[in-house]
């Protein structure tokens, strides 16, 4: 690399916006954070952080969700990039964003460093209002919602928020949620038995049948 002189290319940063989604009171919820400082002090934002010379996506993604909410040991994985010049008002900043799916009760989070407070919000109700959001998260919240709605109808990822063991009544309402309209119970079994297997305990103390506990089957 004799003679290259990296001076003259403008220099751009590249950060990673991070998509937390749960279910809770059968709802689609994400996980937001309050802006303490500009631009958009106040604002509601994505978790993210900015990616240091020295890391990976992967390891930015990892420390942003624990600098700014206080969670750690989540799977994410990385949705799209958003590079529109003017997306941020201080600089010409890249954006990756990662999206992880965590049962509701797995959650336990904080406000972190740069935050004021740290929240779930209904992604439907936030979609539909004119609420304004940080930068373009909201067009990135929109682009992650699209994208559920999508994958749940060739891959597993709906199994993300339930636990280890679930009923297939839950389940089922998982896969509502996501989709956005009604399931019929024997086509949605039917599509799913593949994948699941029974467990040897069931639902009890409800004024409902009780209900069997499936797990997802290994490999």
């Amino acid at each position: 690399m004799k003679g290259y002189d990296s001076s003259i290319y403008e220099k751009m940063s590249v950060a990673v916006d991070l998509l937390v989604f749960t279910v809770e009171d059968d709802r689609l919820k994400i996980l937001l954070i309050e802006r303490s400082e500009d631009p958009f002090k106040n604002a509601l934002a994505l978790p993210g952080v900015f990616v240091g010379v020295n890391e990976t996506l992967d390891e930015a993604a990892q420390r942003g969700i624990k600098e700014e909410t206080g969670l750690k040991d989540i799977y994410f994985e990385q949705l799209y990039t958003f590079g529109e010049v003017k997306r941020d008002p201080r600089m010409r900043i890249i954006s990756v964003a990662y999206m992880a799916l965590v049962p509701v009760e797995k959650l336990d989070y904080i406000a972190g460093e740069r935050t004021v407070n740290a929240g779930l919000f209904d992604v439907e109700e936030l979609l539909a209002s004119k609420k304004k959001m940080a930068f373009d998260h909201k067009d990135i919240l929109k682009y992650a919602r699209w994208r559920l709605a999508n994958k749940v109808e060739y891959t597993d990822i709906a199994f993300h928020f339930v636990g280890e063991e679930f009923t297939l009544p839950a389940l089922q309402k998982v896969y509502e949620i996501l989709l956005g309209k009604s399931l019929y119970k024997a086509n949605f079994r039917k599509k799913i038995a593949p994948m699941i297997e029974e467990t040897e305990f069931v639902t009890s103390g409800d004024k409902h049948r009780p209900s069997r506990f499936y797990r997802r089957k290994e490999g």
